[in-house]
């Protein structure tokens, strides 16, 4: 027998997957919503029902208090599968919330005089319930969510083997979630710089690409930051490469706060040099930006208290970095490809890089202007 399985949109099947792993290992990209199917259509194979969902918990709305989470129905299949999907429950709530919380299977042979069950659902959707079989599906030790399948073909209840069954695809389950979430992992690490966390000079490329190709149709402006540190050389001789590492960790950290969670990006584009993207940011906002993140490296106590890299603390002041500063709109011919455009402007902002470092240093530098230095005032940090 076909069965039609029902389940959540692609877009917010992807907060089911904000979860941390402990191990990473490599795999293929696959669709989450695709092996969930594949599984409810096997395990009712094994076990036939007329109807089955598979629920998890959101992740990025999860508390410490697990009695206080909401279960999602993000597959299901049978006549009010529709109905279901996208669903939400309190994880204190019904058969499925018993086995969220306890991380025990449960199975029910006659609902109307089980304890656990809870009608609404059933009620909201216009469908009866008579028995049901409830697995916890974990991640590692945790408890993420429940396989359950309602109303067994061709017995009056489900069997301890049902139950065997259902716990092998609520392994599977798990296994799906996990390789997805590893191939997400791996995806992420290969666009990181692993010293400081930013992204890479490959990734940088990428990203870059896709922001001028946005703000070309968008008809907005933007900006390319390229910073170097100077005489970063003098602090590996001085202190060591551990020290220098621990300079360049913390450089990451600081760019990072003024990029903050938007569209922008930072990049280290190899050594001491770093690229910052600020899309639809003018030419003048950009400067201030560079200004405040310069005033920022010389304020800063680098190496201040025992790092992860360098343990003893060394409180290095007085570092300072050069900037160049190019724009979409301002130096950037129109009608030139999206490729061009990416060419230009890095080169762009790298060679008024190397001006303010030409005329003494500490400096920011926009493309084909004088060498200025100005306030930061009301430039914060993300």
């Amino acid at each position: 027998m076909t069965i039609e399985i029902h389940s959540i949109d692609t877009h917010r099947m992807e907060a089911f997957l904000e979860r941390r792993r402990a191990v990473i290992a490599f795999s293929s990209e696959m669709s989450l919503a695709d092996n969930l199917a594949e599984i409810l259509r096997k395990a009712n194979e094994f076990v036939p029902s007329e109807a089955g969902s598979i629920l998890l918990d959101n992740p990025l709305a999860k508390g410490p208090e697990r009695h206080q989470n909401f279960l999602t129905f993000v597959a299901a299949f049978g006549e009010k599968a529709t109905a279901l999907v996208g669903r939400e429950i309190s994880a204190e709530q019904g058969i499925a919330g018993h086995v969220y919380l306890t991380g025990e299977p449960y199975n029910a042979s006659n609902t109307r005089r089980d304890a656990f069950f809870f009608s609404g659902v059933d009620e909201e959707t216009d469908y009866q319930t008579h028995s049901l079989v409830a697995i916890p599906v974990r991640i590692g030790q945790e408890v993420c969510g429940v396989l359950e399948l309602m109303n067994r073909r061709g017995a009056p209840e489900y069997s301890n083997e049902d139950r065997n069954l259902l716990h092998i695809f609520a392994g599977y389950i798990s296994i799906s979630i996990q390789n997805v979430l590893d191939g997400r992992r791996a995806q992420e690490l290969a666009k990181r710089d692993n010293l400081t966390g930013l992204f890479n000079d490959h990734y940088l490329h990428v990203a870059l690409t896709r922001v001028i190709g946005d703000c070309l149709q968008d008809d907005v402006d933007m900006a390319v930051l390229f910073l170097d540190l100077d005489y970063f050389k003098s602090v590996n001789d001085t202190h060591g490469h551990l020290a220098g590492s621990q300079v360049l960790r913390e450089v990451g950290h600081l760019l990072k706060s003024y990029v903050g969670n938007g569209e922008g990006l930072a990049a280290r584009y190899g050594g001491d040099e770093f690229v910052l993207v600020l899309p639809g940011v003018s030419l003048e906002r950009a400067l201030d930006v560079a200004e405040a993140i310069r005033e920022h490296i010389v304020r800063h106590s680098f190496c201040a208290k025992s790092g992860d890299i360098q343990r003893e603390p060394l409180h290095l002041c007085g570092l300072t970095s050069s900037i160049g500063v190019a724009s979409l709109k301002h130096h950037i011919e129109p009608d030139l490809s999206v490729k061009e455009c990416k060419s230009n402007l890095l080169r762009l902002a790298d060679t008024a890089m190397y001006i303010a470092k030409r005329t003494g240093r500490n400096r920011t530098a926009v493309a084909a202007e004088p060498v200025q230095r100005r306030s930061s005032v009301g430039v914060a940090k993300s």
